[in-house]
């Protein structure tokens, strides 16, 4: 199957729905179009001039960036400065860009997930509720011998799933009525003639997110050639989205000890610490990338050591003295590590929908620090 930009960024916001994102955030499309066709998507932490060409080099006609290329109004374009021609050349070459960021960070999943798993952390909970997931309850009337059919279809496109339970479903056998008119194509009775059919009400939940696909898959299952259908939006809350994660460690240990590990799992030269290095850590806040406007969420929580990134000096002197220690890893240091999730998620959902594209990670390191 010809896969699109459209088709990425459907499926990418199943995913990370840009209703999830923080206000004023700069993300979605930026640069492209949704019918343009994609056989290679390039994943990157950040949009440079050396991962432009880079994309261009692996012959990507997508970029999927954590951070926007377009992050403020543009006045002039000039081409001989290193944002237009980085801009010039994308357009020249048709290169995509797509941005999932604040999305990418609170989603399930997501940045503070994989902080989350990296650090080994247990009993993983949002550091500060934001969204609730939308549901909506999806009842359709089938044919009773069509009924476990659809069941299954709608089931395994993602309806039905409440708290850890999946496929859950209410089923009522009644009988339907319908008369086939002229023009109509009936899979049960004939034209003008009133028909009356044992058919089974279904009714299951659904979240927003993907209530296109599961529709979808309903039609494809349902054999009468127009289904009777109606999802009703609920005022139940479904899963909760929030920035950050907090949990505790295995085993206590020091803020030194816990600070190598992050350095060690992040891959980063250097971190900075706040707090003494013998202090003993047991519960732990992220907030990959710049966090420090979570400090207090962090102290709420009753954590023992916050990490995040960029932050400034007054920031941390605040939090010394609240009694909260702090590590910072740098903002490339904390969130690169979610491009190869992303990339995953991409090939995982790219062979389900058995599109043949490929889907690469950049190599190119974008972090404009080094340590001396």
């Amino acid at each position: 199957m010809q896969l699109t930009v459209g088709d990425i960024i459907r499926l990418l916001e199943e995913w990370v729905p840009p209703r999830i994102a923080m206000d004023g955030d700069k993300i979605g499309l930026q640069i492209g179009s949704p019918v343009n066709r994609v056989n290679k998507v390039l994943v990157t932490l950040d949009v440079t001039e050396e991962v432009v060409e880079e994309a261009i080099r692996v012959g990507a006609e997508m970029i999927v960036s954590h951070h926007a290329v377009i992050y403020s109004s543009i006045k002039k374009l000039r081409t001989d400065s290193y944002y237009g021609r980085m801009i010039a050349k994308l357009l020249a070459h048709d290169i995509s860009v797509y941005v999932a960021h604040t999305n990418l960070d609170i989603a399930e999943g997501g940045v503070n997930d994989v902080l989350a798993h990296l650090f080994q952390l247990q009993n993983v909970e949002i550091l500060e509720r934001m969204h609730n997931q939308r549901l909506k309850k999806l009842v359709v009337f089938v044919p009773a011998t069509h009924h476990e059919q659809v069941l299954s279809a709608i089931s395994s496109a993602g309806a039905g799933w409440i708290g850890n339970y999946s496929h859950c479903s209410f089923n009522t056998p009644g009988m339907g009525t319908f008369q086939p008119e002229e023009g109509s194509a009936p899979f049960i009775g004939e034209s003008g003639k009133l028909e009356r059919v044992e058919e089974v009400r279904l009714e299951t939940i659904v979240s927003e997110d993907i209530q296109e696909r599961v529709v979808a898959a309903m039609l494809s299952a349902h054999p009468y050639e127009e289904v009777a259908y109606d999802l009703y939006p609920l005022e139940i809350m479904g899963k909760p989205f929030g920035i950050g994660r907090v949990g505790t460690l295995q085993q206590e240990m020091t803020l030194e000890e816990f600070a190598q590990r992050v350095k060690r799992e992040l891959n980063v030269p250097g971190v900075r610490i706040v707090g003494g290095r013998d202090r003993k850590i047991k519960k732990v806040a992220v907030v990959g990338g710049a966090g420090a406007e979570w400090i207090d969420s962090a102290l709420q929580r009753g954590t023992d050591v916050f990490v995040t990134a960029d932050l400034k000096y007054h920031d941390a002197q605040d939090a010394f003295y609240k009694g909260l220690a702090m590590i910072d890893p740098g903002h490339n240091g904390m969130e690169r590590l979610v491009v190869p999730a992303v990339v995953i998620f991409l090939q995982n959902r790219f062979a389900q929908e058995g599109f043949q594209a490929k889907v690469l990670a950049s190599e190119v390191l974008t972090d404009p620090f080094y340590f001396l």
